[in-house]
């Protein structure tokens, strides 16, 4: 108690000092040095609070951005779960049409994957499908584990996945190269088959939102487990994916468990799925 009234005096007679007001009109005595170390201590315990609201502030806005985003996720989860399907086959999957929905539930949301798939005997581990004939991307699965997260720099992403022709947009770019396993899950950057040619809004938020609740999950213990499976979806021969089917389950509990399927679209261009071309409309 004592050494937080000495500080609190301390600054209260900096503010003095710093203001121009004489050592002498608030000290009865004192030398020179004495003032001088007095000075000293007062600016920079006043540099010490300037830091440390700073670092409030900072601290308050992520927590105002993070209720943000919790809040829309919640209610963009809630509109969507309105809409779903049973076709949880590939050509199903790929027969479907766009209408109005990005993403919709499949299998009444729950992920198709048998004990087997979900046993840890082996510990973590990642597997990614062979190219098909046309060169397209085929599906990734694994089992997440906070061990396989990565912790070097990231590269730059430069493989370009078939029906990349990408535009700028008034927003950034038409298209991403998506990740089907995110790179902060696996570290696979550069990988040809772990990737797609997605649309912004297929990435972010759609996409994105699924991954930032297994990597909050995962994170949480390193003891916890994902199995997590995701497959992009092409009709016919076409070389850009009319969507992607995202299936996740955590081992032991529902605490993360989802089966959806998110169309590649973009809101104002219609793109050409047999080659990724795009025109404005």
């Amino acid at each position: 108690m004592k050494k937080r009234i000495q500080t609190i005096v301390i600054l209260f007679l900096g503010l003095f000092v710093i203001a121009g007001v004489g050592v002498d009109n608030v000290a009865t005595a004192g030398s020179s040095n004495a003032q001088s170390s007095f000075q000293q201590k007062a600016s920079a315990l006043l540099k010490s609070n300037k830091k440390l609201k700073k670092q409030i502030e900072t601290k308050q806005k992520k927590i105002a951005d993070n209720q943000d985003y919790i809040s829309k996720h919640q209610t963009s989860q809630s509109a969507k779960s309105e809409t779903t399907t049973d076709n949880s086959s590939d050509s199903k999957l790929a027969d479907l049409n766009y209408e109005g929905k990005q993403e919709i539930t499949v299998n009444n949301n729950n992920p198709q994957f048998d004990s087997n798939d979900l046993s840890t005997a082996n510990g973590p581990w990642q597997k990614y499908g062979n190219l098909d004939n046309l060169n397209r991307v085929t599906a990734a699965n694994a089992l997440l584990n906070k061990s396989l997260m990565p912790t070097a720099k990231r590269e730059r992403l430069f493989v370009n996945p078939t029906g990349w022709h990408n535009k700028k947009t008034s927003s950034g770019w038409l298209y991403n190269r998506s990740h089907l396993i995110g790179y902060q899950f696996t570290g696979q950057n550069n990988n040809i088959k772990n990737l797609m040619t997605g649309t912004a809004s297929l990435n972010s938020p759609e996409m994105q939102a699924h991954e930032m609740d297994v990597a909050y999950y995962l994170k949480g213990n390193s003891n916890r487990y994902v199995r997590y499976r995701i497959t992009p979806i092409f009709r016919g021969n076409e070389l850009l994916a009319r969507g992607v089917q995202m299936e996740a389950q955590s081992v032991g509990n529902d605490a993360i468990h989802f089966n959806v399927y998110i169309f590649n679209v973009e809101k104002g261009y219609n793109l050409n799925y047999n080659d990724g071309t795009s025109t404005v409309g």
